[in-house]
């Protein structure tokens, strides 16, 4: 009986996440108290723009989960917001609540990128179950400490992760090449840019529509795939 009942049930239902986004964000010494309000702000007002609601929410039934954390030195990591389901405005604000809320981790270590990018690798590891996984990381600067983006890539569970950059470009003139060079990841991938912490909202808000605007033409040309 247990074997017929098991042959009778329903295939599991594939997944109505359509991606799995998480941001991480530089708290490395280069970046001062008014600089990181500017990024934590900025990142929560984003989130809530007409353009990012848009992207998050052109698809009826399909949600993406949303996950944000801090960097800085090699063993310098925390947590913003762990994975939460985006599938309403009310959920939207929720998180961009969280995110404007949260107090600074760590403030005097370097800038540990390889580190960073491997918390993100384990922290996709354990992400709802979605078509797509993006990493995108913010910083100021160039890798300092530790590992790396390279040894990340090769000693972190990445798969099929895409990794897209947003960089501060006023502090450091080797940033733009450094994360164009060696930590974008993946067929698509693109780096976002703003000119000082000023312009984070805006070049956050750009990127945000972008790569969630990536994973709906992704879906939706896998839905067809499927239909053929």
């Amino acid at each position: 009986m247990a074997i017929a009942l098991a042959l009778a049930a329903p295939p599991a239902a594939a997944s109505d996440c359509r991606l799995a986004l998480a941001l991480g964000l530089d708290v490395s010494a280069s970046v001062d108290a008014q600089e990181y309000a500017l990024q934590r702000d900025g990142l929560a007002a984003a989130l809530l723009s007409q353009e990012v609601k848009e992207a998050l929410f052109s698809v009826d039934g399909q949600w993406v989960a949303l996950a944000v954390y801090e960097w800085s030195g090699r063993w310098q990591q925390a947590m913003v917001l762990d994975w939460t389901p985006i599938r309403d405005e009310a959920d939207l604000t929720r998180a961009a609540e969280g995110v404007a809320a949260a107090e600074r981790s760590f403030d005097e270590y370097p800038t540990a990128l390889g580190a960073g990018l491997g918390y993100g690798a384990m922290l996709l590891g354990r992400a709802p179950d979605c078509d797509r996984r993006t990493l995108d990381i913010s910083g100021d600067g160039v890798n300092n400490e530790a590992f790396a983006p390279s040894d990340a890539y090769r000693a972190f569970p990445f798969g099929d992760t895409l990794v897209n950059g947003l960089v501060i470009t006023g502090a450091d003139p080797d940033v733009v090449p450094f994360y164009l060079s060696n930590v974008l990841r993946g067929p698509g991938a693109f780096l976002e840019q703003a000119g000082d912490y000023g312009d984070y909202e805006a070049a956050m808000a750009r990127k945000l529509r972008r790569e969630i605007g990536f994973a709906v033409i992704g879906f939706r040309e896998s839905a067809k795939g499927d239909e053929g």
